[in-house]
């Protein structure tokens, strides 16, 4: 399975420099937490990987499997085995998430129009007994009800079946690196179980490697992260594992910050500042 590897990575936002100078690796079977206060440039980063054309890399490497991302379009980062899971996935009314689910398989495996059958090179779509039988392996281990997939994708969902939806869709593309934005935003306490539940069942049966961005340390009480980094400013100032996103639990941004030495932001405020835990 191949490592992302960023180095140096600088992203503007229109001209106006958002991340400075990110250095980060992430293995397989590795679960990273990039942590941090909002506005920090968390989201920044994940959506600058996957190729979202208001972000701007203006300096900096971003390598997946030894090949560099930054110069392949959105599609095919996908293919290549990135997956981000979205902060706020939108609606798409008259298409239900069976239907999207199926059509997002075969564009992953790059699947163009219908696949011809009078074209022996072209790539052919999945069959459907071949995706009955994955979605519902899929379903079976995120425990996702079957009404849900019948539905118009996200059309009237709860914040917690959209985000399970997200992880059903990871479940079927099967990345081997997955960035999970802020997937327990919006979430209540039993979606939050439920839906962290099926991402680290997900990511440790299949030995992927993940990143999940967060500035709560409440998802990582179920996706126990190997390693945890805290962003603040466009950097990465500390590093640690579980025990550095307890002690942000504990302590709040403030205190940690200025532990490591690091300028604090007006937003999160000094020695008693904001804690993980309260809004933000």
């Amino acid at each position: 399975m191949p490592d992302l590897v960023i180095e140096n990575l600088h992203v503007a936002v229109d001209g106006n420099e958002i991340l400075s100078g990110i250095d980060l690796t992430v293995r397989e079977g590795e679960i990273h937490a990039l942590m941090g206060p909002n506005g920090s440039g968390k989201s920044t980063l994940s959506y600058a990987l996957m190729g979202h054309p208001k972000y701007e890399v203006t300096a900096g490497t971003a390598t997946f499997g030894g090949e560099d991302i930054l110069e392949l379009e959105v599609d095919e980062r996908a293919r290549l085995g990135l997956f981000l899971a979205f902060q706020y996935p939108q609606a798409v009314p008259g298409v239900s998430v069976t239907n999207f689910l199926r059509m997002a398989v075969n564009s992953h495996r790059g699947v163009i129009g219908d696949g011809r059958k009078d074209d022996p090179n072209a790539v052919k779509p999945i069959t459907i007994p071949e995706f009955r039988k994955q979605l519902e392996a899929a379903m079976a281990l995120l425990k996702v009800d079957r009404d849900l997939i019948r539905r118009y994708l996200n059309d009237g969902f709860s914040g917690g079946e959209k985000k399970r939806v997200e992880i059903l869709q990871m479940a079927m593309l099967n990345p081997s690196i997955a960035i999970l934005d802020e997937t327990d935003s919006g979430l209540d306490i039993d979606a939050l179980r439920i839906v962290a539940e099926g991402v680290d069942s997900l990511v440790r049966e299949r030995n992927m490697g993940a990143l999940v961005i967060t500035h709560y340390q409440r998802i990582l009480n179920y996706i126990k992260p190997d390693f945890v980094h805290i962003l603040v400013g466009g950097k990465i100032v500390a590093n640690g594992d579980f025990e550095l996103a307890k002690r942000l639990e504990n302590e709040g941004y403030g205190s940690v910050l200025e532990s490591y030495g690091v300028e604090v932001p007006d937003s999160v405020g000094g020695a008693t500042g904001q804690p993980v835990g309260a809004p933000a």
